[in-house]
């Protein structure tokens, strides 16, 4: 199949783990993933670099930019650039032991040297959702969901940085000695009650961190109208939030009084992650996952609704996306908006909008 002589594709990806020429490449869990990074090498074309969002010294979030090449850590559309999806990475998995290697959204390795250059996790989110569609554009939101995997490479991002003798003494210094004082994780009762001291070692661990902070999480969003029924002509942008800016969506919720809720259990999991990689040099990430589950499923570790989404996204860029509708045609190639099934609500705009890919 070919559309105007050109092969189904997207953009930037000369050298990918997916074949675009074959249906199953354009299935939802594929291109959830396989369209924003190419959303990111089309916007590094255009010299337009993604909302980065850092956390400061003080733990506040600012909002930075970031190159595409810096963020994917290769030229996006050099001829040295791999899209290895849904793969392990492999620098972070010296940290952690688990019944089987976790993978991460999408790994760009360097042709050249053969080097995993940068490890991702990727949320393609609407803009808004149910909790912010009836308010300005300005206070608009998206919502995230955080799998367990991500806090995995979290804690695997701040191991990184202090991987050396005189690293993981400053480390079980920052965290102080909580992780002494509790005989037993698995227990509620014996965890709460130490949550605040906990919570803030996470903080002391972030502010020594903050100017070696990385990207974590690649956030594209696309925006619709308020009847949530057709794009916005000005519909798509990219977030990017850095290790330490997601510690702080963790912190955006309302906590419950003697009770445990996800986003204070995805803290308590980061904290025992390094506790114990100060101890033993790794940590067993199945085993702190199952026996600190606190009654709750382990398939994620926490969602955020767009109205606690808001604050911190809010920009320009949030309220005006800076790629237009009419551009996903440049992005989309070869006509491949016609393998794709309405299965998920931006492919099913796509696919209800034959227009946008009109020459």
């Amino acid at each position: 199949m070919t559309y105007n002589n050109i092969k189904p594709g997207l953009f930037g990806q000369k050298h990918s783990s997916r074949d675009y020429t074959q249906e199953d490449s354009w299935g939802k869990n594929q291109f959830n993933s396989s369209f924003p990074a190419s959303l990111v090498a089309y916007m590094g074309s255009r010299d337009v670099k993604p909302v980065y969002i850092c956390a400061n010294e003080n733990n506040e979030i600012v909002h930075k930019h970031i190159d595409a090449s810096k963020l994917l850590g290769v030229d996006p559309l050099s001829d040295d650039a791999y899209y290895d999806f849904e793969a392990g990475y492999y620098p972070y998995e010296q940290y952690y032991t688990a019944s089987k290697k976790e993978k991460i959204d999408l790994v760009m390795i360097n042709r050249s040297t053969k080097l995993a250059v940068s490890g991702l996790e990727v949320k393609l989110t609407t803009l808004p959702d149910n909790t912010t569609k009836d308010l300005e554009e300005e206070n608009y939101g998206s919502e995230i969901v955080v799998r367990s995997p991500t806090i995995l490479f979290l804690a695997c991002s701040i191991c990184a940085c202090y991987d050396n003798l005189r690293g993981k003494t400053k480390l079980h210094t920052l965290l102080n000695t909580i992780g002494e004082e509790i005989k037993d994780w698995g227990e509620i009762r014996m965890v709460l009650p130490h949550y605040d001291k906990i919570k803030e070692a996470i903080l002391q661990v972030s502010k020594d961190l903050y100017k070696k902070q990385v990207p974590l999480i690649i956030q594209p969003i696309w925006k619709t109208d308020k009847k949530l029924k057709h794009f916005e002509d000005n519909c798509l942008d990219v977030f990017v939030w850095s290790n330490l800016s997601v510690i702080q969506m963790c912190l955006r919720d309302t906590n419950p009084k003697d009770d445990i809720s996800r986003n204070q259990r995805t803290i308590i999991w980061l904290y025992k992650m390094l506790w114990d990689f100060t101890q033993y040099g790794r940590f067993n990430y199945t085993d702190i996952v199952n026996a600190l589950a606190y009654k709750y499923k382990t398939d994620k570790a926490f969602a955020i609704s767009g109205n606690l989404t808001s604050p911190m996204m809010k920009c320009i860029e949030l309220t005006k996306p800076r790629i237009t509708k009419f551009e996903i045609k440049n992005i989309i190639l070869g006509g491949g908006q016609n393998f794709l099934k309405p299965e998920r609500r931006f492919d099913a705009f796509l696919v209800s909008h034959p227009e946008l890919f009109q020459e």
